[in-house]
């Protein structure tokens, strides 16, 4: 009997004793350490999570009384270290067991875990060292822990901030701590905004919010005990902080982990995954549908079922109809069902989830007109030969959340109005953490301004773009991301390696539109023709005209710690490769 299997018969032998967060018995739980020693009363023998270690590594499986004593374990050993209750402790560690233990050995200690991104290939070293010196500065954290590999750096970078490395924790016998004396409303841990600035704005999350947050999730996704969650996501953002590792942890759900570097080099492992462990919930971001459905090859997976996969869910950056075509298509002789495409909004600010989609039916596509929507900034039907856009539902506001669409003024707007995203609810931030200025930029009335550009219609979401990332040529808006999309399906552009924005047109008083692709040729007739191909499609599907196609090579374009392109950081790097070439 496989592990999953015996865990899975432990669960029913004991179902009355798993305890499930739900709206119904939300107030028997005060904190995520109280819910954590449910599990670990309750069913001490159950899976908790399965490590996919890299190479031949037999994969690693821990119950739940294994994990919460190594987590308690880890909270004595950063004890000795000299956190102390209430701390700010910052994580810059690999994927792995330690970096789970101490996340919850630190909660265990009352003080406030942190995970970090660390410094990869696909960021900027400068552009990283600056943000990590910010957020230090700004947030006052008692403690850097590090993993070996990055702790010259980290100390060569921080001053007044103790960094320790992770062989340093020396895990002895510690035993697992579930009432440190904190209560609901204090601060669980900080997650991190994704995005240019995002290193700079912890968002600090309370125990209650947290909860508020797992409790109106499950229902949205109809959560049981009979899930399994399999997820390659790194936990330094909140799609994998929240849905790969809190909810699965915290209410007894099993989990399948692996790294997201391992996923990268071969992610085929994720669709092995969910066949070997009968996974039945999996989050990705829209690119990895595309990457999946173009890398993976037939012999790679033979004999692999999907069949027990009841939801992908689609979330975290801008979601494509024709990704989910695409991929329910590629996977289809595989038992993959289209309607277990599913999607998600969520933000940092909200814990995670604000939206879902796609539990109680297909996920809608809303085809719009392209010239409303840029000229009347409205989401409207489609009249003759006008062109169109397909807009892929988020769903519906999970329980307990609120959207509105505001317009400059905050005031609501009405359906198929696009304006700005606003939510409220009870799982919502408490502050950006040391930074009220940035707080009050942000919230009116308990309502959080998103900065994202969307509309309602029959009270579903859609998102139409970020309002900072909107280019206006001649008073029409123009979205980057649907020129993003289409420059992607030009042959020679590496796909998801594009990136658009506006400059300044001093000379007509409006904005030009950039578009910067990475060329997969060095060829220059070649590379001319991709130039030439981007600003014809490009002007065809939305009558756009683009002032400049720029082609670069491979690790020229910036990256967020998410891994998603940085819009600012590109355009400040290209007017800024502009000036030069003009001066030169």
């Amino acid at each position: 009997m496989s592990n999953l299997t015996k865990s899975k018969t432990d669960q029913t032998q004991g179902a009355a004793s798993h305890f499930l967060l739900t709206q119904t018995n939300r107030g028997e739980v005060t904190t995520l350490l109280d819910l954590a020693r449910r599990q670990y009363e309750g069913n001490p023998d159950g899976l908790a999570l399965t490590l996919i270690n890299a190479g031949s590594e037999a994969p690693t499986s821990i119950t739940t009384r294994e994990f919460f004593d190594g987590a308690g374990r880890y909270a004595q050993a950063l004890r000795e270290v000299g956190v102390a209750p209430r701390d700010l402790v910052i994580l810059v560690m690999q994927h792995g067991d330690a970096l789970l233990y101490a996340f919850w050995g630190a909660m265990m200690l009352g003080a406030i875990p942190s995970i970090f991104p660390f410094l990869s290939d696909k960021l900027d070293p400068q552009m990283y060292c600056e943000r990590v010196q910010a957020l230090v500065a700004h947030s006052g954290a008692r403690a850097v822990i590090a993993s070996e590999e990055f702790l010259d750096i980290l100390t060569n970078l921080l001053s007044g901030v103790e960094v320790i490395g992770a062989a340093r924790l020396k895990p002895g016998a510690g035993s697992p701590h579930f009432d440190p004396g904190v209560i609901g409303a204090d601060i669980a841990f900080l997650q991190h905004s994704s995005g240019t600035t995002g290193l700079q704005k912890g968002v600090a999350l309370s125990h209650a919010s947290v909860l508020n947050q797992l409790a109106s999730y499950g229902q949205a996704i109809r959560l049981s005990a009979d899930d399994v969650i399999v997820s390659w996501l790194p936990l330094y953002h909140d799609m994998g902080l929240i849905a790969g590792f809190i909810m699965p942890v915290a209410q007894g759900i099993p989990l399948v982990l692996m790294s997201p570097f391992q996923w990268v080099r071969d992610p085929r492992i994720l669709l092995r995954a969910i066949h070997d462990y009968h996974g039945t919930l999996c989050w990705l971001p829209n690119f990895a549908y595309n990457f999946m459905a173009t890398r993976i090859r037939d012999r790679e997976i033979e004999g692999v079922s999907l069949g027990s996969l009841r939801a992908f869910v689609n979330c975290s950056e801008p979601m494509q109809a024709e990704s989910h075509r695409l991929f329910a298509k590629r996977f289809a002789a595989y038992g993959l069902r289209e309607d277990a495409l599913t999607t998600s909004y969520a933000m940092a600010e909200n814990t995670f989830a604000v939206t879902q989609g796609g539990m109680d039916g297909p996920v809608t596509v809303d085809v719009i007109s392209r010239a409303k929507l840029a000229e009347a900034h409205r989401a409207e039907g489609v009249e003759g030969e006008e062109l169109s856009a397909e807009m892929l539902s988020c769903g519906r506001a999970i329980p307990r959340c609120e959207i509105r669409i505001v317009d400059d003024g905050r005031k609501a707007l009405p359906e198929r109005h696009v304006g700005e995203v606003a939510v409220r609810s009870d799982s919502m931030l408490s502050s950006y953490y040391k930074r009220d200025d940035l707080t009050a930029q942000v919230m009116f009335d308990g309502w959080y301004l998103t900065g994202d550009l969307g509309y309602l219609a029959n009270g579903e979401l859609y998102i139409t773009g970020r309002k900072k990332d909107l280019i206006i040529v001649g008073g029409k808006n123009i979205y980057p991301q649907d020129l993003e999309a289409i420059a992607n399906e030009v042959p020679g552009v590496h796909p998801g390696r594009v990136v658009a924005f506006g400059v300044p047109d001093e000379r007509l008083g409006t904005e030009a539109v950039v578009i910067v692709v990475e060329a997969e040729t060095d060829d220059e007739d070649a590379r001319s023709a991709i130039g030439r191909e981007v600003r014809m499609r490009v002007a065809q599907q939305t009558e756009t005209a683009v002032s400049n196609v720029l082609l670069v090579d491979a690790k020229w374009l910036y990256k967020t710690s998410s891994g998603k392109i940085a819009r600012g950081a590109n355009r400040e790097k290209y007017l800024e490769e502009m000036g030069r070439s003009r001066q030169a």
